[in-house]
């Protein structure tokens, strides 16, 4: 049976932080409703009703287009080790930009990478844990590092004309917002 919470109770967040992967599900009126893996050092509890995570450049951008039409956002996470877990945060949240004033503070919270595309501020409005009985034991390797190199080989400029190419529309052709916000000239160099 769930417990649903008002906020993200400490013994929560001390989960959370152990987590390797965690998962973003977003969804506009109509189309696709996409659920994402994130992993690599890209999510932080800022408090009880607060998280950031970054987005790096990938082969799609859905978040950032179905926040501009529907703004409401589910993250999850398993536990693969340890007692069994699942835990949702439910709520809505803001894309940042590169040119954004609030980039420079909101990324440099994470690791230095090249790719970083947007960072996306949640107000949880609804926490829930469940049992996860069912999640099956996994154990943690490593990081992969293809997307680190892959960004790096494309280089700023590289970046720029994939984000152009690839990530200015979702794949039910909805607008994501990277070009007025990651494309103009005077946008910060990734």
């Amino acid at each position: 049976m769930a417990t649903k919470y008002d906020s993200i109770e400490d013994r929560y967040r001390k989960v959370i932080e152990k987590q390797h992967i965690f998962f973003v599900g977003t969804a506009a009126e109509d189309g696709r409703v996409n659920i994402s893996p994130k992993g690599m050092d890209s999510l932080k509890v800022m408090g009880p009703n607060r998280l950031i995570w970054r987005n790096l450049t990938g082969s799609g951008n859905e978040t950032a287009g179905h926040l501009l039409r529907v703004n409401r956002m589910t993250v999850m996470w398993c536990t693969f080790e340890g007692p069994p877990n699942i835990l949702r945060a439910y709520g809505t949240a803001r894309t940042v930009h590169r040119n954004d004033p609030d980039w420079e503070s909101l990324n440099g919270l994470f690791p230095e990478a090249i790719g970083a595309r947007q960072v996306y501020d949640m107000t949880v409005e609804m926490f829930q844990q469940s049992c996860g009985y069912a999640v099956p034991l996994y154990d943690y390797r490593e990081d992969r590092e293809v997307l680190t190199s892959w960004a790096e080989q494309r280089g700023p400029e590289g970046l720029r004309a994939y984000w152009a190419d690839r990530n200015r529309q979702t794949i039910d052709g909805m607008e994501t917002g990277i070009v007025a916000g990651n494309l103009s000239a005077d946008a910060k160099t990734p």
